[in-house]
């Protein structure tokens, strides 16, 4: 190894949202900050619009097993902006009733804060990033302060399924996405092309390129590429003395304080890897699972157009005792743009297909397709779990294994999903619909938050229990996933983190 890096106070492993926007904060609070990302370092222009090339942002395979397994290789992401390069950027608050799951429906575990603790740093998100809603409109939203930007208007895919939605007496909003409907903060409103998959070259869409990284370079954050962590390294009184880094230079880099903002199952590899975290580390990994409802109808819906995360949102199904004996509820995100190919796609959507077939099929969904993403529920369960896929190598990051299952009430909110998305197609007036196989979107847990080492690895701030120093940021620390998409809550916690730890600076380092 060569010499070691001695001179940074913050070092933080992992360029994505959670990572880059720890960096800004620590960054702008003066410290110095040393950030380490194992893949590329990618720039807003070498993004580019189509969704085989959005497959170079993805992570590299990582083993998964177990009764269902998660899709981990579109949920994970690979250089500087990590997932949230292709993140769609629909941005819905968790609820109330989220954060304090064991409490009111003995399921699952308790965050070790409430939502009325988090609501301010939601809110200051909300206004830094910018997200296009209509609060009005969203009945079931907690406690928040009104959207910085108006809703986006409505596309004829969209109208189309809401017809299907307002027959059977199911309310929808316009989604809340964290890209901008009008011109905000110098990034241009959103020109509707349907391509957020890869990243959105305009900067309409917000993501680590266009809000964190601008802050992170006028605050001197220095950004590694490249660069993978293999190993921690503790010391006396639990203290982390800092990082040993792979790659083209390995070496060690010694730190005063390190934050670990890498993907779910590499922070909890990681951990595992140096002996650290206690008995939960890895532990209660989760994700939502997915089904996508398709539709044809004898009018044009233009499915290209419009944006990739959706275009209205619906929360009616949300509650969590939907169901005598269950606990787990879902969302529905309607009208997502659909491209020819890959996830979601017009192709895909018909995979048994090939020749003339084909061919005909597509171009009658370019014309009449329609299609809208069922979210079901994510539950804790100790069961599922990253552990080391091999013994680690000296000089090599350590490989995740995941091993999931779906706790009931979330299989049964699968399962409500799929009987009320064909309700709604036919309602709406479909001439033909169908739906996809089981799916999975969103990786969370395995280095969860509570109160005490015996029941989680991290305090509510991301404290590893028993190490001062050391700090997790991202959708691992959930102990509960519920059924909305997580960055928004991602960003929120690491607001208030990087926070607590600019305030708290000299008694951390003591």
């Amino acid at each position: 190894m060569v010499a070691a890096v001695t001179d940074t106070e913050v070092l933080i492993v992992g360029a994505g949202a959670a990572g880059l926007h720890m960096a800004a904060v620590l960054g702008e609070a003066g410290r110095r900050v040393h950030v380490i990302e194992a893949g590329p370092a990618w720039q807003l222009q070498d993004l580019v619009s189509s969704q085989l090339y959005s497959r170079r942002l993805r992570s590299g395979p990582v083993a998964t097993g177990g009764p269902q397994p998660v899709g981990a290789g579109f949920n994970l992401g690979r250089g500087v902006g990590g997932a949230a390069l292709h993140h769609y950027a629909t941005w819905p608050r968790l609820k109330e009733a989220d954060f304090r799951l064991r409490t009111l429906y003995g399921e699952g575990l308790d965050w070790p804060l409430d939502y009325a603790t988090l609501r301010p740093f939601y809110d200051r998100v909300q206004r830094e990033v910018g997200i296009a809603g209509d609060a009005a409109a969203e009945r079931w939203r907690p406690p928040a302060d009104p959207y910085p930007m108006p809703p986006h208007p409505l596309n004829a895919q969209a109208r189309v399924l809401k017809r299907g939605f307002d027959s059977l007496g199911l309310r929808l909003a316009p989604a809340p996405m964290a890209i901008t409907s009008v011109e905000y903060q110098g990034r241009p409103p959103c020109i509707y092309d349907g391509w957020c998959d890869a990243g959105c070259p305009t900067g309409a869409l917000a993501n680590p390129q266009t809000v964190w990284l601008p802050r992170c370079e006028a605050a001197g954050v220095t950004i590694e590429a490249k660069a993978p962590a293999v190993r921690l390294a503790p010391g006396p009184g639990g203290r982390i003395e800092g990082v040993a880094v792979g790659g083209r230079e390995p070496r060690f880099i010694g730190a005063q304080l390190v934050v670990l903002s890498a993907s779910v199952p590499h922070n909890a590899a990681l951990l595992l890897a140096s002996g650290l975290g206690g008995p939960l580390a890895g532990r209660h990994l989760m994700t939502h699972s997915l089904i996508q409802v398709v539709g044809l109808f004898d009018e044009p819906t233009a499915p290209h157009e419009g944006l990739v995360g959706a275009m209205l949102i619906g929360h009616d199904g949300y509650r969590k005792d939907a169901e005598p004996g269950f606990v787990g509820g879902h969302q529905w995100l309607v009208a997502p743009a659909m491209k020819p190919n890959d996830l979601a796609g017009l192709v895909s959507a018909r995979a048994e297909l090939f020749g003339s077939e084909l061919k005909a099929f597509t171009a009658r969904m370019a014309r009449g397709g329609a299609n809208m993403i069922g979210m079901g529920e994510a539950l804790p369960d100790a069961e599922n779990r990253v552990t080391l896929a091999a013994a680690p190598v000296p000089g090599e990051p350590p490989r995740p294994q995941l091993t999931h299952r779906h706790r009931p009430g979330a299989q049964r909110a699968w399962e409500r999903m799929r009987d009320e998305g064909m309700r709604v197609m036919k309602a709406a007036g479909a001439l033909e619909s169908w739906h996809g196989p089981q799916g999975s979107a969103h990786l969370m847990g395995g280095t969860v938050m509570g109160r005490t080492p015996n029941d989680s690895v991290c305090d509510d701030y991301g404290r590893v229990h028993g190490h001062p120093n050391l700090f997790v940021a991202g959708p691992g620390l959930f102990p509960t996933g519920g059924a909305a998409n997580p960055t928004f809550t991602v960003h929120a916690l690491t607001l208030r983190a990087g926070e607590h730890i600019a305030r708290e600076w000299p008694a951390l380092i003591a």
